[in-house]
């Protein structure tokens, strides 16, 4: 009798999560839980990050799981922001090259974010297109670098991941979660995490209306690629969810909502009058929903704030609106 074959590992699971977050101690933080006065709502704090945004936790994941032969030869990625910082970031720890691709429409100060932590930045295109991708592409061919991608890779995912179980051991009574939404990969792992150990927790995709691309994916039943995307929440732009995220997300989230350009300004306003957080627009559309009513909680709630690299002078505007 011949014996079966063990069931494959899943790219993304618990464990795989619980394994990033040993991977992490000593590198990201655990970012503060801040509570809303009179509203049932907690503040996931991503912004306080180094870099300032979530995404440290999946490059640095996805790079200390690498062959060190492999990583010595250096990174590439394509990135609006937030994601070229935090693998630029990590390289620099790790003492290697890094590579970061972006669109000439990225805001200065994460291409100002890039450089300082030691990235080589490229630009290509003048807007968030596939075209960053085929010159990140290029140099791996040409350059033998090894690519991270924003989202779609199951250590990026499972480092992102990390950030739920943080909110399931601040916030042991959660009711709902609220996420950002770009390519999916910090609401595919907060999913992952979350659902597994706590399935009753709703979970809610929040993203730009001008940018809708999980709406288009529960509709669908698929990814869906948009033919454009526009919002001030510039790391939200992806024109479709990532294919490993969306099946990571379906069996997870029933629902995603959309927030306006005047809602977004107006959360990012009111954390920082508020609460006294800077956060970015990016960052802000969790809050954007509670605020202008897009989701209604019967519990506590947590909305994941997470990114705050923003342009002082957009900033200011933003909150003097």
């Amino acid at each position: 009798m011949t014996a079966s074959a063990p069931a494959a590992r899943p790219p993304v699971s618990l464990e795989t999560i619980r394994d990033a977050a040993n991977l992490l101690k000593g590198v990201a933080i655990r970012t503060p839980m801040v509570e809303v006065a009179g509203r049932r709502t907690f503040l996931k704090c991503e912004h306080l990050q180094p870099i300032g945004a979530f995404k440290v936790r999946g490059a640095h994941t996805a790079m200390a799981r690498m062959d060190p032969a492999a990583r010595a030869r250096g990174i590439v990625t394509s990135s609006s922001g937030n994601h070229g910082q935090a693998v630029a970031w990590a390289a620099h720890r790790f003492g290697v090259r890094s590579v970061v691709v972006m669109p000439e429409s990225a805001p200065a100060v994460k291409v100002a974010g890039v450089r300082r932590h030691g990235g080589e930045v490229v630009f290509a295109g003048k807007t968030r297109s596939p075209e960053q991708n085929l010159v990140a592409e290029r140099f791996v061919r040409d350059e033998g670098l090894i690519l991270i991608p924003p989202f779609d890779h199951p250590d990026v995912i499972a480092g992102q991941g990390t950030c739920g179980l943080e909110i399931l051991e601040q916030v042991p009574a959660v009711a709902t979660v609220l996420v950002p939404v770009g390519g999916g990969g910090l609401l595919a792992g907060i999913a992952t995490a979350i659902k597994t150990l706590a399935p009753s927790v709703e979970i809610v995709g929040v993203e730009p209306a001008g940018a809708p691309k999980l709406s288009a994916a529960i509709a669908a039943g698929r990814p869906v690629v948009l033919e454009d995307t526009m919002s001030l929440a510039d790391g939200l732009l992806t024109r479709a969810i990532g294919t490993l995220t969306w099946a990571l997300v379906q069996p997870h989230v029933r629902r995603a909502v959309q927030v306006t350009e005047e809602e977004i300004g107006s959360a990012v306003g009111w954390l920082f009058h508020h609460q006294g957080l800077r956060v970015e627009p990016s960052g802000a559309v969790a809050v954007a929903a509670l605020l202008g009513g897009r989701v209604t909680v019967d519990g506590p709630a947590v909305a994941v704030l997470s990114g705050g690299n923003v342009d002082q002078a957009a900033f200011e505007r933003l909150i003097t609106a």
